[in-house]
């Protein structure tokens, strides 16, 4: 599998540009036998050291722009992302079990134009010092999240694997350019481009969520680890069929 292609930027023009500042990365332990019936069948999941994991992602969303249109006059919102790392053909990726995000525009946007699952759900977003606190809670389903942490000291940037730099866990869950979705009737994949995040060390005070089990997960480890950045500019680019999925039974 080719972990290193995927950082390589898209020839040609993106579908629009965005920045996601504040992120915070925590990880758990989920059984693979769970989530295999979650995820489409023409993709894998990617595991590690025989483990699969689920990864939930708060963050600031900000001058969500179409191509030309000036950064400031930008969509800007919170969003909370429920996701698991799958393959297909060679290539690693993410696939996202579910998306909350306090604009309903982007909402509608997303799940119309492509095919993702997301909710709409009152969020908000703490920042003092290195102190932080995310909380949302969907709409309608009531399902809530919540994390405080406290940004620590620089990290390494994950460095690319080679023959001489094993693949560091950092470098697994965090250098993903690659998207997948499942849309009438194909899977679908879509890219991103940006620079490796800059991290930080978390100490993760409080957590708690209700995604996973809104999903249909149980047996979901404590965090086993977590991850912070204060940002990266980001290209997205169109999504596209690579396989068709099968009929459902």
């Amino acid at each position: 599998m080719d972990r290193v292609a995927p950082r390589t930027r898209p020839q040609g023009r993106n579908a629009g540009s965005q920045r996601w500042s504040d992120l915070l990365f925590v990880h758990a332990t989920v059984p693979a036998e769970q989530l295999r019936p979650l995820v489409p069948e023409p993709l894998e999941l990617d595991l590690w050291e025989g483990k699969a994991l689920v990864g939930f992602v708060p963050f600031k969303m900000e001058n969500i722009v179409p191509p030309v249109v000036p950064p400031a006059l930008g969509l800007n919102f919170l969003e909370t992302n429920l996701r698991t790392y799958v393959h297909h053909a060679g290539k690693p990726g993410v696939f996202f079990l579910s998306l909350e995000a306090s604009s309903l525009v982007a909402v509608e946007v997303a799940k119309t134009f492509w095919g993702l699952p997301y909710f709409h759900a009152d969020m908000s977003f703490e920042g003092r010092d290195s102190l932080v606190t995310y909380e949302s809670r969907r709409r309608h389903q009531h399902t809530h999240f919540r994390a405080k942490a406290r940004f620590r000291e620089p990290l390494p940037t994950p460095e690319a694997p080679s023959a001489t730099t094993p693949l560091s866990l950092e470098y697994f869950l965090l250098e993903r350019y690659l998207l997948f979705v499942a849309r009438r009737g194909e899977l679908h994949c879509g890219a991103v481009h940006h620079l490796p995040y800059p991290l930080r060390a978390v100490e993760l005070l409080e957590f708690s969520e209700e995604l996973t089990a809104a999903v249909g997960l149980s047996g979901v480890s404590p965090p086993i680890c977590a991850h912070a950045s204060p940002g990266v500019s980001v290209e997205v680019f169109s999504t596209f069929p690579v396989a068709k999925l099968p009929l459902q039974r």
